[in-house]
């Protein structure tokens, strides 16, 4: 086989520009992300309405927060094997199809039992989607542009979630709570016939199953001209040595497993914050002495800050990826603790929530990026599930710790300053990743000229 007859798939897409295709590709999987972040945050913002309406505590309450939670994590570490498997599309439709239809099942719940049930079934899907979204995305992108756009796709995910806070405070006056659910059920059908009809699967995955050449060049195709003398497509990657074949024993061989275990464990810390925050400031505040509606709508500016995980994406891309989400999560701890000593000031408690919210969903919503990056083709989906699974038990512990909290009736500060800790012992991982597996300067800037040099190629080339 000549080099003439060869194509390497990623070469291919570090040398022609960002085409319209592989928009559609960020676009779909963007939706997903907006509509998987809805569904998992609208059960937060719907708690106070059933409380009322039910006539039920708020202990009573745990159960029902922590069952998409569950779902999650077990939709999450059972996705990204099947997506190694059998491919991102397939398991990413299926997914969406499953939310979809248990969220709309979910608002005709007529006890805390059944809405319990069904909302673990919406977690198995919401969980099986972000990885394969991720991982899809991430496979379509240029190297030099990689974590952008990444993080801009997953940033769907708390755009979403403060979207369903503004729509709750604004649809439950007017319909009730279960018109929010509704809604959260129908959008992703619409998703799920754009997805059958446009998306396509991952031209890197078809490379590593060694798919036919006929079917990687028709993909390819849509993004730029294939040279027609080429009947083969290869894929290399900077792989760590190991003797492992599948998924799990790649990302827990030798190689990989301080560097897994790290994100899992950043992950995990920074999902206790964000569950913790998400499920329950709107009843803190509520507590706190603000109105509920008044109390809805500053919880949902929490979510809202995660577009600023772009700005991360862009940083990763030129510098040291572990130090700059290390950083979020350390300024994330100091300004959680500012929300503990606001609550009497509006203004200022507004402020903060939307700054803490920025820089936690910035280095959360990060993450993702970071860890598909660090693994090879042949394990990726299973390497960014499992980090999206394991953590999702964070939001489990940040859920349970602030209902022990508030039994143990700690004060508004003090429960924000034990939330805040969280943060930096992600901080403290990430650093020690960085330490066992570094990422250096000279790596760095190497990978990225050799992507900007395929651009200018490109360029040059009139592509």
């Amino acid at each position: 086989m000549s080099n003439a007859d060869s194509l390497n798939v990623q070469t291919f897409l570090n040398g022609n520009r960002f085409s319209g295709y592989q928009w559609i590709v960020f676009g779909l999987c963007f939706s997903i992300m907006l509509l998987d972040g809805f569904d998992t945050a609208v059960i937060g913002y719907i708690a106070p309405s059933l409380l009322k309406e039910w006539g039920i505590g708020k202990p009573a309450l745990g159960a029902v927060l922590s069952a998409a939670l569950f779902g999650f994590a077990t939709g999450a570490l059972l996705a990204g094997p099947l997506g190694d498997r059998f491919g991102r599309k397939i398991v990413l439709i299926g997914s969406v199809l499953l939310f979809a239809i248990a969220c709309l099942g979910s608002s005709f719940a007529n006890s805390l039992d059944m809405l319990t049930a069904i909302r673990f079934l919406t977690g198995v899907g919401l969980g099986a989607a972000g990885p394969n979204a991720i991982t899809l995305t991430s496979e379509y992108c240029p190297d030099r542009r990689r974590a952008l756009l990444t993080n801009a796709m997953f940033s769907g995910f708390p755009l979403g979630a403060a979207c369903g806070g503004f729509l709750a405070a604004w649809m439950i006056p007017l319909w009730g709570w279960r018109s929010v659910l509704l809604l959260g059920g129908a959008s992703p059908l619409v998703l799920v016939g754009l997805a059958v009809l446009f998306l396509p699967e991952s031209a890197r995955y078809m490379v590593a199953k060694a798919m036919p050449a006929e079917m990687i060049r028709a993909v390819l195709a849509r993004i730029a001209p294939v040279e027609p003398g080429v009947t083969h497509f290869v894929l290399t990657e900077q792989v760590a040595r190991t003797a492992a074949k599948t998924g799990f024993g790649i990302i827990f061989s030798r190689s990989y497993i301080i560097g897994t275990v790290m994100m899992w464990l950043a992950y995990f810390m920074g999902l206790v914050i964000f569950y913790a925050l998400m499920n329950w400031m709107p009843l803190l505040l509520n507590d706190a002495g603000l109105e509920p509606k008044n109390a809805t709508l500053v919880s949902a500016l929490f979510p809202l800050g995660g577009v600023g995980a772009i700005f991360f994406g862009w940083l990763m891309d030129r510098t040291n990826a572990n130090r700059v989400i290390a950083i979020g999560y350390v300024l994330t701890a100091l300004a959680i603790c500012a929300i503990g000593q606001a609550v009497a000031h509006l203004g200022v408690l507004m402020l903060l929530v939307l700054v803490a919210g920025t820089l936690m969903n910035t280095a959360q919503v990060s993450m993702p990026a970071l860890a598909a990056g660090f693994y090879p083709t042949r394990c990726r989906a299973t390497g960014v599930a499992w980090m999206l699974g394991i953590g999702r038990f964070g939001g489990i512990a940040g859920s349970i710790l602030v209902a022990e909290l508030a039994r143990r009736e700690l004060g508004f500060g003090t429960i924000f300053m034990v939330i805040a800790v969280p943060g930096l012992i992600a901080a403290a991982s990430l650093m020690i990743k960085q330490f066992a597996h570094p990422e250096t300067s000279v790596e760095h800037l190497a990978a990225m000229r050799e992507a900007h040099l395929h651009a200018q190629e490109a360029e040059l080339g009139g592509h």
